[in-house]
């Protein structure tokens, strides 16, 4: 049977597996756009804000951030994940104060990302953040990072060389980048 580009599978059948704080995990069985029915594994994830915060002297705020889950410290942009019915660039002010300890007084949208799409249907809203002003960091327990002032063109040149890793700070940097250049 052809598969229709504008077609769309559906849910048969959807059971947790398993519910936590941040994702949960589903089997589910569905029907897809060529008419096969197949048992999936899927993470739901409510999205997530990520945000490039770009100071008067044109240099970017990220953080360095220890991850547990790679074992390591990574660069990246300030991030973080929706409240239930929270509006993204809601998230992104919330996060950038939090994380950053700046508030942005121009906050334009870059699009969104799917991050994992072949399990997972976490959506990053990217946003760029301009006009800071200081405010106060508010970290909370799970948080381990550090603030570091990065110049655009070299967070720029660090997203093309493959020296930052975290995809969603990459995409966003090299979005707000392209759109800075088109003025």
């Amino acid at each position: 049977m052809a598969t229709r580009p504008d077609g769309r599978g559906r849910t048969l059948e959807s059971r947790v597996r398993y519910e936590g704080r941040t994702v949960s995990l589903r089997s589910e069985r569905v029907a897809l756009p060529n008419g096969h029915e197949v048992e999936l594994d899927v993470v739901r994830h409510p999205g997530a804000a990520a945000i490039v915060p770009l100071d008067a002297d044109g240099s970017l705020l990220m953080v360095r951030q220890y991850r547990h889950t790679v074992g390591d410290w990574l660069l990246e942009v300030p991030a973080g994940k929706l409240s239930p019915s929270e509006d993204p660039a809601a998230c992104a002010h919330r996060e950038l104060e939090e994380e950053a300890g700046v508030r942005a007084a121009t906050l334009r949208e870059l699009g969104s990302i799917f991050v994992s799409p072949g399990f997972c249907d976490e959506r990053i809203w990217l946003f760029l953040a301009t006009d800071l002003v200081p405010s106060e960091q508010r970290l909370e327990a799970d948080e381990v990072l550090a603030v570091e002032r990065v110049p655009l063109a070299e967070a720029e040149r660090r997203a093309l060389d493959g020296e930052l890793v975290d995809a969603k700070s990459t995409v966003a940097i090299l979005r707000a980048a392209a759109f800075l250049r088109r003025g």
